[in-house]
């Protein structure tokens, strides 16, 4: 039986790969910590897919909330997980001038240290490989990590914010050494997808023009890395970048003559 932990589950990313699992069979815990209404109605909607669903209020920002999740979620579905997405994230902008301990604990604590314990809560209840039908093991757990294209391109723009997600991919490839064959670990980095609340939406036009392909990914992109990491029993340890190319950008001042922006401008 497939069951799945998806953090930040109701709405966005999150949502869609929620039902993106449910459609290929999984049960749902549904992770939320603000959104009762939207997880209760996704809640709703995967019963609709004959699924099992349960929504799990948490704050990953609380050390004593994290530990009890997965248990909880595995109570609730009636066995073992699978599958956990680490998705929920705090996105906030700071700099290295504007950086407070407040702002670092925030980061530090929802993009790293809440994927960190459940991941180890869900390796501690995973099911032993199987082996397949050459006789080789096969993972029965699967760890994926929403990380951010900015790990592959780093700025000094939303600083504690970028530092955490550099090490949830240090953990992503560490995890992936240490928990095999029982559980895969992967990551997958979305570049500019949805338009956030407080985003001009020219800006956000803009940074989906602005990519190699000169387009953002969509919903469906994202769910089909997923997807991929759902049906490459070989594939560990590995970041996915959905981003049409945004971390490949090459073209800078010294490349197109172009000078930078002038000293306070």
């Amino acid at each position: 039986m497939a069951r799945a932990l998806v953090t930040g589950a109701a709405q966005r990313l999150g949502r869609a790969m929620a039902l993106y699992l449910a459609r290929r069979g999984h049960d749902l815990a549904i992770h939320y910590a603000n959104s009762a209404q939207a997880a209760e109605e996704l809640a709703h909607e995967i019963e609709g897919m004959g699924r099992q669903a349960v929504c799990l209020r948490a704050d990953l920002l609380e050390e004593s909330a994290l530990a009890p999740l997965v248990p909880q979620a595995a109570a609730a579905l009636g066995g073992p997980l699978t599958v956990l997405v680490n998705n929920a994230s705090i996105f906030e902008a700071d700099s290295i001038a504007t950086a407070t301990r407040d702002s670092w604990d925030r980061h530090m604590m929802s993009n790293l240290r809440a994927p960190f314990v459940l991941t180890q809560a869900f390796a501690a209840q995973c099911p032993a490989p199987l082996p397949d039908a050459a006789g080789e093991p096969l993972a029965q757990g699967l760890v994926v990590n929403m990380i951010d294209q900015k790990v592959r391109k780093l700025t000094p723009e939303h600083m504690t914010y970028s530092i955490a997600k550099m090490g949830l991919w240090a953990f992503t490839r560490m995890a992936a050494q240490d928990l095999g064959p029982r559980v895969r670990v992967n990551a997958i980095g979305p570049g500019p997808t949805l338009q956030a609340a407080d985003q001009p939406r020219a800006e956000y036009d803009n940074s989906r023009a602005s990519t190699v392909l000169g387009r953002g990914a969509n919903l469906s992109d994202i769910t089909a890395a997923l997807g991929f990491f759902l049906d490459a029993p070989a594939v560990t340890g590995q970041l996915l970048c959905i981003d049409g190319g945004q971390h490949l950008i090459w073209q800078t001042p010294d490349i197109t003559g172009q000078p930078p922006a002038p000293f306070g401008a």
